[in-house]
């Protein structure tokens, strides 16, 4: 079925009204990365509920130059207030101290997902100090699309956590038509995905394309090792969704 992206557009826009409406909600806040698919969430927030409720955060920490000017053209285009919090300090103040611990072991991981831990941790910081300077709800927007989540690309307690995500069910391919339709810079729409933590591309580090994964999701023909290696990262990330409760 064809994806209508100015039909999705507008669905996105109105579900942002009502869910607003009907929860008596004030504003919104999320991390400006300098990316697509924090661009295309900021622009549909500032279109439903006005970017004078759209809080964007740059949490730079350890990062490329270029993510702060793109996450500038995007709060530019679509007119929300943009703060930048340098985490920097911060992570490597927190590094510092774990070095401390008598069976230190360097972990890359443990590294990489610091960093988006630490900047959803501001998030939420910055969220409920808005509700209470406004004496309105802000909300933690998400960023995730359907491909980086059927793969589970995300770090568990930080960017995978949020309030509310309005692409969570759009592929890469439509988050980019809807960011076309709402005119998300090109500069930030087009530019390789990543994680602007490791140094690679996201399709470098899973070793496959976002678009294989939209081809699996949707039952779509893909060369069958492709098609394992995604599957298998699929399973493997089922613990970031299902927590175990012990049941008495």
């Amino acid at each position: 079925m064809e994806f209508n992206a100015q039909e999705h557009t507008n669905k996105i826009i109105d579900f942002i009204r009502d869910y607003y409406q009907k929860n008596n909600l004030g504003g919104v806040v999320l991390g400006i990365s300098g990316g697509k698919d924090s661009g295309v969430v900021a622009g549909l927030f500032a279109k439903a509920i006005g970017p004078e409720n759209v809080i964007g955060i740059t949490m730079p920490c350890h990062s490329q130059s270029t993510d702060a000017t793109d996450a500038k053209l995007v709060a530019d285009k679509f007119g929300f207030k943009l703060i930048n919090l340098d985490l920097t300090t911060v992570y490597d103040q927190f590094e510092e101290e774990a070095k401390k611990i008598d069976d230190f072991v360097i972990s890359e991981d443990s590294e990489i997902n610091l960093k988006p831990r630490l900047r959803m941790s501001t998030l939420y910081y910055i969220a409920q100090m808005y509700t209470k300077k406004n004496n309105k709800v802000y909300l933690v927007a998400g960023t995730g699309n359907k491909c980086e989540i059927y793969v589970g690309y995300f770090t568990k307690g930080g960017d995978g956590v949020s309030d509310i995500n309005v692409l969570g069910d759009l592929t890469v391919e439509e988050v980019i038509k809807v960011g076309e339709v709402i005119g998300v810079p090109e500069t930030v729409l087009y530019k390789t995905p990543s994680d602007g933590l490791s140094g690679k591309s996201d399709e470098d580090k899973l070793g496959f394309t976002y678009k294989d994964v939209a081809k699996v999701i949707y039952g779509e023909e893909v060369d069958e090792e492709v098609k394992t290696k995604i599957e298998r990262k699929h399973a493997a990330n089922q613990h970031k969704f299902n927590i175990p409760i012990y049941k008495k």
